[in-house]
């Protein structure tokens, strides 16, 4: 690809897309006692996802972009694990008591930081509040550098089947760039204690793009992980938005990787990771052939959601904890962001949410579309529309100047309404989808990077 159209489509300031419409379009029309109604609305014979947001950490990360703080001691988290217990008491007062759980997922920030007597408690009172299925998923983040095995086997013993790794770089010049130390052995230590305790499927993060990153680091970074053989990575490329993200100021701007680089380091590290047996997935997930996300393109079933690529078919997701966002079959709700705020909603007896979005026909036609190209790299516009009750004339017009000037650039071939994404352009799906999204001079850029 040329270096000017690398540029402009690569480079360029999109939303990651893993919800539409994005959080920019989120507003305070829809409040508390919206997404009460919504919750009371939810069928009782259809599975949900729940997602539990633990925003500590012991350090911060310069790169990264989600609200987390500072915790050098379990008080603030003990208190926020409280309010927390009490949010997901007043969203089950909402809900029919035996909603069926599918999936769990607790992010970060640094779950694991609650300890593992706290997060086995956790686990009982969800397992009290809602009906979890035999084979229902929980998923756990953590950080290899302050895993311990007593939450290994907390770990174990909550029958949690994923664990995503942090990792981002082994390169000391970078790690120490970006205010993260971790060295390959305390990361290959956490995979093995995870794994001696049950713990099968390991996720790993990389990205691409850092201060001082070179291609040789890069694959150098990937082949270490490789032979750890998670069953899947995510390699992100970083966002460098000091404008929005306070510590990223802390970043040498001048040692930031250009576009071009940037591109050559995605493209290595795909390569060796291809090379060494993983399927690619999608804009940036890598996964081994076994996979449930492999599995989940094969037969297109692949998701999208607000926490990346997902085999999670569920329609309902619900968020706990600050700045948690959800999707009921109505819209979307996103909670309250500081702790403060949060804790102060919960403590009055009533659910925290911000802010959201409540979905029209438009959107949810246009979700389905942008999903499917983000997912399967293809995406058959008409037939969508017609499963939708949707006229596709209409969103193939708006689109159709964008389009236009993808499939004459080489990125996309188009036929009879059907949009291909070409398989050597797959890092520029984001532009692909982006002709679909009515809000896009309206959006402000999104960053997707690991915890």
């Amino acid at each position: 690809m040329q270096t000017s159209i690398l540029k402009e489509y690569r480079e360029a300031l999109l939303p990651w897309y893993t919800i539409y419409p994005t959080v920019p379009e989120f507003t305070a029309t829809v409040r508390p006692e919206s997404y009460q109604e919504w919750l009371r609305g939810l069928p009782a014979d259809d599975p949900v996802s729940l997602y539990l947001h633990i925003p500590f950490c012991r350090s911060i990360c310069w790169y990264c972009g989600f609200p987390t703080t500072i915790a050098r001691n379990q008080g603030p988290i003990l208190d926020y694990l409280a309010v927390l217990r009490d949010e997901i008491r007043l969203v089950w007062e909402q809900v029919q008591q035996g909603l069926v759980v599918n999936d769990v997922h607790f992010g970060g920030g640094t779950p694991t930081l609650i300890g593992a007597a706290e997060f086995l408690a956790m686990i009982q009172l969800l397992r009290r509040r809602f009906a979890f299925r035999e084979s229902a998923t929980i998923a756990v983040e953590i950080d290899p550098r302050t895993f311990t095995a007593e939450i290994a086997e907390a770990m174990g013993a909550a029958n949690v089947s994923r664990a995503s790794l942090g990792v981002q770089s082994f390169d000391p010049i970078v790690q120490k760039a970006i205010n993260r130390v971790q060295s390959e052995a305390q990361t290959a230590a956490a995979v093995e204690e995870l794994r001696r305790h049950g713990v099968s499927g390991i996720n790993v993060d990389l990205i691409f793009g850092l201060p001082n990153q070179t291609v040789e680091s890069c694959v150098q970074t990937a082949a270490a992980t490789v032979a750890m053989r998670p069953n899947r990575l995510a390699v992100f490329g970083y966002a460098h938005i000091p404008s929005v993200i306070k510590n990223q100021r802390l970043i040498e701007t001048t040692a930031l990787p250009d576009s071009v680089a940037r591109a050559e380091q995605a493209a290595a590290v795909a390569e060796t990771l291809v090379a060494a047996g993983y399927q690619e997935i999608g804009l940036d997930h890598f996964a081994l052939p076994d996979d449930e996300l492999t599995l989940a393109q094969t037969s297109g079933r692949l998701r999208r959601n607000s926490l990346g690529y997902s085999a999670d078919t569920c329609k309902t997701l619900i968020g706990f904890g600050a700045s948690a966002i959800g999707r009921v079959g109505e819209g979307y709700v996103q909670n309250e962001v500081t702790r403060e705020s949060y804790s102060r909603h919960i403590a009055a007896g009533r659910l925290a949410t911000s802010k959201g979005y409540r979905l029209t026909d438009d959107d949810r036609v246009r979700a389905v579309i942008i999903e499917r190209l983000m997912c399967d790299l293809q995406a058959d516009v008409p037939a969508i529309c017609a499963a939708c009750g949707f006229d596709p004339t209409r969103l193939l017009d708006s689109a159709a100047e964008r389009l236009a000037k993808l499939a004459e650039d080489g990125i996309v071939d188009i036929e009879n309404g059907f949009i291909r994404v070409r398989q050597e352009h797959r890092f520029v799906v984001r532009a692909v989808a982006a002709a679909f999204d009515a809000f896009l001079d309206r959006v402000v850029p999104q960053h997707s990077q690991s915890a």
